[in-house]
């Protein structure tokens, strides 16, 4: 017959001694925990050699795991990288052609910022003659044997045939045919243009005619020794009329026989904004009126005797 499963220890002696050595491990642990936790709250150095020991026992495998870890995170960006190489170098390079884009328009905005700047300041000025239109130059005929232009503005701006135009480097040309919204205009580079012009420095008069390769013939008025010189500028000289003196239009870039060969300041093929001035008129100018005679005295009148 088969012994009860819960037979008390008492009947085997094995199981009295294997309870009693339980309890006596238990009450020694315990009291081994509560001196190693006394002296832990005491705050002493006992155990900071253990600490460092196994600190330092620990260090080679810390670094073995942690070289592989670094190992694997590069492993992977490598072969992350190696799938989305294709993707992210299109998207650099539309980053980089864009970026081109943008700093181009803010070249091209600042450029044409400063060109309206110098046309509100030459139309604002005080020295110049109040303009009749600003316009757009919108087209010209530069590489044709005739030289024109066309202005954005015409008839219904004020604009009629004859008047100057320039811009803010200078004389482009003058009015010749006028439509309601917009004016051809015959540049001074054409062939059939004369303009009256004089040496900046020291008033040297000439005649500036149009060249077919778009620069500009000096022809001096006084024949004799040529006293140009290279890098000389010209203005309008205002004879006859029609052009305002002291406009810029060219300086002289060779000398020849009888004058010079000059570049146009304001050349049309790279002029946008133009502006129409009235036609100057010598006789109009109140600043070329003589100046009063201060000797001449007015007479009194003598009373008639009957």
């Amino acid at each position: 017959m088969a012994p009860p499963a819960n037979r008390r220890s008492g009947y085997s002696r094995r199981a009295q001694y294997g309870t009693f050595f339980g309890y006596v491990a238990g009450v020694i642990g315990a009291i081994v925990g509560a001196g190693l936790l006394i002296l832990s709250v005491s705050g002493n150095g006992l155990f900071t050699g253990l600490r460092t020991t196994a600190s330092d026992a620990g260090s080679t495998p810390g670094r073995i795991a942690a070289g592989t870890r670094a190992a694997g995170g590069s492993l992977f960006e490598v072969l992350a990288g190696y799938f989305t190489y294709g993707v992210e170098n299109a998207r650099l390079k539309r980053e980089v052609a864009l970026a081109r884009v943008r700093l181009a328009e803010q070249a091209a905005l600042a450029d044409e910022n400063r060109r309206l700047k110098a046309t509100l300041a030459l139309t604002a000025g005080d020295a110049g003659p109040r303009p009749v239109a600003t316009s757009w130059l919108i087209g010209s005929t530069a590489s044709s044997t005739r030289r024109y232009a066309t202005i954005s503005a015409g008839s219904g701006a004020g604009v009629r045939p004859g008047m100057p135009v320039r811009t803010a480097l200078g004389l482009v040309g003058r009015v010749l045919e006028v439509g309601h919204r917009t004016a051809r205009i015959l540049l001074i580079t054409d062939t059939e243009s004369v303009v009256p012009v004089r040496r900046a420095i020291d008033g040297v008069p000439a005649f500036a005619t149009g060249r077919p390769d778009g620069s500009l013939q000096l022809r001096l008025i006084s024949l004799g020794i040529n006293p140009l010189k290279i890098g000389d500028a010209f203005v309008t000289s205002g004879a006859g009329g029609l052009y305002w003196p002291g406009t810029p239009i060219a300086v002289v870039t060779a000398l020849t026989r009888d004058g010079a060969v000059a570049r146009v300041l304001s050349d049309p093929a790279a002029s946008e904004i133009v502006v129409v001035q009235p036609q100057w008129n010598p006789v109009d100018d109140p600043s070329l009126a003589p100046p009063p005679d201060p000797t001449a005295r007015s007479q009194p009148r003598r009373a008639k005797h009957g």
